[in-house]
């Protein structure tokens, strides 16, 4: 974007502002107030006049601009210049909100295309070379050192790694990868070489996919109509009927006038955004950052809520849940052996296993040697002389406690590791992402509010995603999804009726979120691109706000509702019909409909300390769920 496009986005609604508030300033008969209201009811009405020509022309559709635009001219004509002015920039300062909140949601591509490297090394002349990520072809060799992205889809035909495929699973937890095995654009190779064979590349791949999906969900997602806008498509006609019937009947211009006047929409332009403002600095206080109105009005509406698993329902790190001893030993013994001889890794199981033994105050004085990583298996090293090996059921074993533990902890959706010294096998560790305390008490809650279903979507393995869906009792788990899979479910829900609301914090959440009605992020861990494609974000990444911010949006909309009804269409059609029959003038109407503007913002200003009450009665619901 040009700077001089950019000065002249920001520079007209501060000029806007600015002479607005010089126009309010006492001593109103000051020479230049009369050009300043002038030219702000002159510049935004002239946009907005704009605008809804174009909405007539393109789409045959009537908005609340046509009411706004007969308004101004009704006020100008009366010599009401400041009124003009300020329903103009209401109005106006609303669709520029709006229009930069789109325009930053289109930045989102930019965190997907830093997962794809932009060098690759192939095997290319009888040697290896470097070459652009987008010269890579199917069938080329590449070869993928620690620390380096993966830069197409393929096969290992060499070598053995940890893959971090967080950026498509959401799961946290590295993936061994050998001869045979499958490996995707955007995954992050963190210990050991592999070499593979290209079988997708450029857009063809997985990758490529995801953001093909991502442009697509936010150019075919479709705008949720404003209720003042839908609301006008019937009071527009209405209100001109009534006015063109009064200057037939009485053949009198100003009565004509007076009616317009009052039919200013001032009340029902500030319907909406009054309580939508007075909502969002509700939520904003409890760590919840929301983007817009539309985003309120979708969640009033929702009836599945859709949950990640990793990262939203968990805490997104493996952590050290389990740990067992066997033939007599004490588990001590077996954490401080297994931490010794992961004392030199920095795989995030060791660095899991250091944190837990440091908590536990099991650390003292080792001598380590021959400190050796196995890729696929685990770790082995000489601990003040003896021989300990810290791994899966792939070190071979023969003791009925060891099988045991592993079916039982693995069952559990846990990594189980063994630990052996001197070939003896002592103990058995495991490692899980555990569930968020408040998971649970967050799924209860949102059944008490009526939610239809609660469903977990996640790229993890089914063990572990219905281990994790029976502990916060989720009425539906959907494993070993990939972004377009968690897409295609969305879309599925919507198409049977349901309002759907995806909650999530990764890359590979971000096609969901976006399509959804409304895209939740959890904020602190969620990725710059889970934010950006999400409507709201909990910054504090606590589930528990999820299901107040919901019976919020709920009463906003039964407020917006209300000021629309009571304030925007019955106050103005009393002072309408006093205005047809003479028994007002002009200045009385503006009154008339001044006061129904400030009982619009009275009684959206409520929202600012609801919840309260509601939150006690809300837990006393989900306590008898």
């Amino acid at each position: 974007m040009s700077f001089v496009k950019r000065m002249w986005i920001w520079l007209l609604p501060l000029v806007m502002i600015v002479g607005l508030l010089l126009s309010l300033l006492p001593g109103s008969d000051h020479w230049f107030i009369f050009p300043v209201a002038f030219y702000v009811m002159l510049l935004g009405g002239g946009i907005i006049a704009y605008r809804s020509l174009l909405a007539i022309l393109e789409q045959r559709r009537i908005t609340a601009g046509v009411l706004v635009v007969i308004s101004i001219v009704g006020c100008a004509y009366l010599g009401f210049y400041k009124a003009a002015a300020l329903v103009a920039l209401m109005m106006f300062l609303g669709e520029w909100l709006e229009e930069r909140t789109l325009a930053k949601t289109r930045q989102s591509f930019r965190e997907l295309m830093e997962l794809v490297p932009e060098k690759s090394v192939a095997w290319r002349n009888g040697q290896w070379e470097e070459i652009s990520t987008n010269d890579v072809r199917v069938g080329d060799r590449l070869l993928v050192k620690p620390g380096q992205g993966i830069p197409a889809d393929g096969v290992v035909v060499k070598g053995t790694a940890a893959v971090n495929e967080a950026a498509l699973t959401g799961e946290s937890m590295p993936v061994d990868k050998s001869t045979g095995d499958p490996v995707w654009q955007g995954t992050m190779n963190q210990f050991g070489s592999l070499e593979f064979l290209v079988e997708k590349a450029g857009s063809a791949t997985t990758m490529g996919k995801i953001i093909e999906a991502v442009y697509h969900a936010q150019e075919t997602k479709g705008s949720t109509q404003r209720l003042a806008d839908r609301f006008a498509q019937y009071f527009t006609p209405l209100i001109l009927a009534i006015a063109g019937g009064t200057w037939y009947l009485t053949d009198d211009l100003i009565r004509t006038m007076t009616v317009l006047v009052i039919a200013c929409p001032c009340a029902l332009v500030l319907a909406t955004p009054t309580a939508i403002v007075a909502s969002v600095g509700n939520v904003a206080k409890r760590g919840v950052l929301v983007k817009g109105g539309k985003a309120i009005e979708a969640l009033s509406q929702v009836t599945v809520v859709c949950l990640d698993k990793t990262g939203t329902l968990t805490y997104g790190k493996p952590r050290l849940v389990h740990a067992t001893a066997f033939k007599g030993r004490e588990i001590s013994d077996v954490l401080y052996y297994a931490s010794a001889a992961e004392s030199h890794s920095e795989h995030p199981i060791a660095v899991s296993i250091r944190e837990y033994t440091e908590q536990e105050g099991i650390h003292s004085a080792f001598q380590i040697e021959d400190f050796q990583q196995v890729i696929g298996t685990g770790v082995q090293a000489k601990v003040n002389g003896k021989l300990v090996q810290v791994g899966n059921g792939r070190l071979g074993f023969e003791d009925v406690e060891a099988h045991l533990f592993l079916k039982e902890q693995e069952g559990m959706g846990h990594t189980a590791l063994l630990v052996f010294v001197d070939g003896d096998c002592i103990g058995g560790i495991a490692l899980g992402d555990q569930v968020r305390a408040e998971a649970a008490r967050a799924t209860g809650s949102l059944r008490a509010l009526g939610i239809s279903k609660v469903v977990m979507l996640t790229g993890d393995h089914p063990t572990a995603a219905h281990f994790t869906g029976e502990q916060i009792s989720v009425d539906e788990v959907h494993a070993g999804l990939l972004p377009q899979e968690k897409l295609a479910l969305i879309q599925s829900y919507q198409r049977s009726g349901h309002v759907v609301a995806m909650v999530g914090d990764g890359i590979n959440d971000a096609p969901a979120l976006i399509a959804a009605d409304v895209g939740i992020a959890m904020g602190a861990a969620g990725t710059d691109l889970a934010i950006e494609s999400s409507e709201i974000a909990l910054m504090g990444d606590k589930l528990t706000l999820l299901p107040e911010i919901i019976e919020i949006s709920r009463r906003t909309m039964f407020i917006v509702r209300q000021n629309i009804l009571y304030f925007a269409v019955l106050f103005n059609l009393v002072g309408i019909g006093l205005a047809m029959t003479g028994l007002i003038s002009p200045v009385v109407g503006a009154i008339i409909h001044n006061a129904a503007s400030l009982f619009v913002v009275a009684n959206s200003a409520r929202l600012l300390h609801y919840g309260g009450q509601e939150k006690e009665k809300l837990m006393s619901k989900t306590m008898e769920a």
